[in-house]
């Protein structure tokens, strides 16, 4: 079966045979995956060890893998023809969600501040690793929910931020 992933705006093509092989973009990969518990995985491949959190929102997938989030969709050859013919791939919302429970260890941006998609607005401490949170567009930051020191729940909206054509 063949899969497109668009992660952080970058697209992907994934294919996975009956035998469970698989070709990123056409590039054969080992990968080892076993589910831990709810969220959380192990992944090992290119001989690394990983704990990776994947959540799934209405096809919108959060992936935390080694400090670091990942956001993006996973579309069949079928649903990714539907997605051309409509006129796109997404376009991704402003909005800034705790993918987990955690503390707020920085808040690097403000209120009116000029971000760029992919920059560090937020540093969020959970299970023991800090984790930067990225702006998923370019914009301005419209609110900031949270402050230094704070206690978040999972998606909480940590930040919002307007595209330059909603302002």
């Amino acid at each position: 079966m063949k899969y497109v992933a668009l992660i952080n705006n970058e697209q992907y093509e994934i294919e996975i045979d009956n035998d469970g092989n698989i070709l990123l973009n056409g590039e054969p990969r080992d990968v080892d995956f076993l589910p831990l518990g709810a969220s959380l995985y192990s992944v090992i491949t290119d001989g690394k060890s990983l704990e990776v959190v994947i959540d799934d929102e209405q096809g919108n997938y959060q992936v935390m893998m080694g400090g670091r989030l990942y956001e993006g969709q996973v579309l069949d050859e079928r649903a990714l023809m539907m997605a051309q013919r409509r006129g796109g791939l997404g376009g991704g919302s402003g909005e800034v969600n705790s993918p987990m429970p955690g503390l707020i260890v920085a808040v690097p941006v403000e209120e009116g501040q000029t971000v760029s998609q992919g920059q560090t607005v937020v540093i969020l401490e959970s299970m023991k690793m800090q984790n930067e949170l990225k702006a998923p567009i370019d914009g301005v930051v419209g609110s900031v929910n949270v402050e230094t020191g704070q206690t978040v729940d999972k998606n909480a909206l940590l930040i919002e931020i307007k595209s330059p054509d909603e302002e």
